[in-house]
């Protein structure tokens, strides 16, 4: 990390401003080489300063705002400068371009904030939050990431490596210096009632954080039913846009018809599928293929019956296939002559898509198999992505395997590797240990600039 990068930091297009960032020890003294004004090697840091960009001709590319930003205190501790230039595309690439004939490298992917953790200017989940705020698309993701973002998770997990420190340096002692009198004696029934209360510390974070990553990812849920049944015109009305065909004919939908809305802050991505029976037509049988597909993946099952009916043999090969899935069970068409046979069925709402309100019944069983209410009001300080929870999951069967040990009366050494492992997986969420291999890929998901 000896060299300067640069890249653009904001979307390129046409705009009032756009920004060309460059990090490392030579970012202002290249700077200066292009910029018509003061000296940059002579001001302040974190000033404003008025002047032009210049080619190589001394011609005026740019009228801009540079900011200038001195080692330690920015973002990746190194001297950072912002050009801000006019927005359009080939003003920004221009000034851009000026920088790398400079001397300035072209950044990769995340690599101003790859440059901030190795640092050590933010911790790895932080830098995992700059990236999930920018991705944000509810105000409950947002403020998962911003609780991170201050550190929270951090203090959180070192807090929980800092107890199971203590617990095996009482051990190291104990082992070590069995002769001392006034050391505490770590016997195994205290030792079992230590580890039980961290057991279960461990379990409700994975447990709630599993529950909380909704508030970034959304909630995959998937229309199913047999055709005419009104699965997309219960999309349309839970998206308030006519997204999906909607016909009498049966087999209109043959692909999937996706859409997002927000549920109490917490986004629902909603796929409407083709008509789950059998049929001789090649496209509608691939479309019904890739509904059964896609029930498995889903995080909740819309499970669609027309209320007008009675129960036909596809309606129970459907039920049938999402039983051991979380599913809503909706009778649509609630308005008309209801047929259908209830008493065969689970629990179920009935809904239909002739009202403003007809899908009310829906949305609060949503919200409460979800909790809603309750991920929307509580803390944000809690694991937020698949990385995360893995290792914690790694952690907790470390931590097991330790409370197993003592309920054995093995011997204290086993414990104490048990405790080893889960305190080294727990650094590797907030970055304290790590393989280059995982940074790599981490910051590459990364826009360029950032």
């Amino acid at each position: 990390m000896t060299d300067t990068i640069v890249a653009i930091s904001t979307a390129l297009g046409v705009g009032a401003i756009s920004i060309v960032r460059l990090s490392g020890k030579e970012a202002i003294n290249i700077v200066n080489k292009i910029f018509k004004g003061k000296d940059l090697t002579k001001v302040n840091t974190h000033t404003i300063n008025y002047g032009y960009i210049i080619d190589e001709n001394e011609e005026i590319v740019d009228e801009v705002l540079v900011s200038v930003m001195k080692s330690p205190k920015t973002f990746t501790t190194e001297d950072i400068v912002e050009i801000n230039c006019h927005g359009g595309i080939i003003a920004t690439n221009k000034v851009l371009e000026i920088c790398l004939n400079n001397g300035a490298r072209l950044a990769e992917a995340g690599e101003f904030t790859k440059r901030a953790f190795l640092n050590g200017r933010i911790d790895l989940t932080e830098s995992e939050a700059v990236m999930d705020i920018i991705e944000s698309k509810s105000e409950e993701s947002r403020k998962l990431a911003i609780s991170q973002l201050k550190g929270n998770l951090y203090n959180l997990i070192e807090s929980f490596r800092t107890k199971l420190l203590n617990l095996i340096s009482s051990i190291a002692v104990n082992i070590d210096y069995p002769e001392y009198y006034d050391i505490e004696v770590i016997t195994l029934e205290k030792l079992t009632k230590e580890l039980k209360k961290l057991q279960l510390e461990l379990k409700n974070l994975i447990k709630e954080s599993e529950n909380t990553k909704l508030l970034k990812t959304g909630i995959k849920t998937v229309i199913v039913g047999k055709p005419n049944v009104g699965k997309s015109s219960i999309l349309n009305t839970l998206l308030h846009e006519d997204k999906a065909i909607v016909t009498d004919i049966a087999g209109t939908t043959r692909d999937i018809v996706e859409g997002e809305i927000l549920l109490d802050g917490i986004l629902l991505n909603i796929i409407d599928t083709a008509g789950i029976r059998s049929t001789q037509d090649i496209v509608e049988k691939l479309g019904v293929d890739k509904s059964l597909t896609l029930i498995n993946d889903a995080d909740l099952v819309i499970v669609v019956l027309n209320g007008h009916e009675k129960l036909s043999s596809e309606d129970k090969e459907i039920l049938e296939k999402t039983k051991d899935k979380l599913r809503v069970i909706v009778v649509n068409k609630s308005d008309l002559d209801q047929n259908i046979e209830l008493e065969e069925l689970p629990t179920t709402i009935l809904c239909n898509t002739t009202t403003k309100e007809g899908l009310s019944p829906l949305k609060e069983k949503i919200k409460e198999l979800f909790n809603l209410e309750k991920i929307a009001t509580k803390d944000y300080t809690y694991l937020s992505n698949t990385r995360q929870i893995s290792l914690a999951k790694q952690a907790y069967k470390s931590l097991l395997s330790a409370v197993e040990a003592t309920a054995n009366k093995e011997h204290i050494d086993l414990i104490e590797i048990d405790l080893r492992e889960c305190f080294d997986i727990l650094g590797e969420i907030i970055g304290i240990t790590y393989s280059d291999e995982v940074i790599d890929n981490l910051f590459k998901n990364f826009c360029v600039g950032k």
